[in-house]
């Protein structure tokens, strides 16, 4: 039922079309394989293999498609097990339909997506240091530049690309050149990711 109506949103868009629908993680992975979709909507708990675990094997492949993953549990464990595990954003299933829609845009986009509830969650559990930090210096930072590093606290802070510009004193077009750089150097494939890293390494520390 679930399923049914998700699809009945998606495909009355003009611009998206419902491939495939699965009932498990283990189909999914399987369907996807055969079709190669461009968003993937991913439940968290479902039987035989979870979510979590689909997206983690989706991710891993070339040429990986984006994964949205929508979720009825409020729990913080839920949205960084599937950040880590490479999905691109995370909505919660009570959210408008227009929400959904403009999150399956965002990251087929090659942006990332996070609901304003889940945001606030995630930034309160860095606050109250809920999200565990590895000291350890990190070989993928050492990769980076002094003005990358810069632009890599921005992000994780949650500044855009112009605010980066402002309190650095550069261009937002070298911001972007930055920023394309540093998810190269990272081995991520958007902010969100960049986000986990920086503060996993001790870049920045929450206030």
């Amino acid at each position: 039922m679930v399923r049914a109506g998700l699809a009945a949103i998606v495909g009355s868009q003009p611009d998206m079309e419902v491939v495939g629908e699965a009932g498990d993680g283990a189909a999914g992975v399987a369907l996807a394989a055969a079709l190669s979709p461009d968003v993937i909507l991913m439940d968290v708990r479902m039987p035989g293999v979870d979510g979590l675990t689909a997206t983690a094997r989706l991710t891993a492949g070339p040429n990986p498609p984006r994964v949205l993953v929508l979720t009825t549990f409020h729990q913080d464990a839920y949205v960084f097990q599937a950040l880590r595990a490479g999905a691109s954003g995370f909505l919660l299933k009570d959210s408008e339909p227009a929400e959904l829609v403009a999150g399956i845009r965002t990251v087929a986009a090659g942006e990332a997506m996070l609901s304003p509830a889940v945001t606030r969650r995630l930034i309160d559990a860095f606050a109250t240091g809920a999200v565990a930090e590895t000291p350890e210096p990190d070989p993928r930072l050492g990769a980076l530049t002094p003005r990358e590093r810069d632009v890599l606290a921005g992000i994780a802070r949650g500044r855009s690309n112009a605010e980066i510009g402002e309190e650095l004193g550069i261009g937002v077009g070298t911001v972007k050149t930055h920023v394309n750089a540093l998810l190269a150097k990272l081995g991520v494939r958007d902010r969100v990711q960049a986000t986990i890293v920086a503060y996993d390494v001790g870049l920045v520390r929450p206030r």
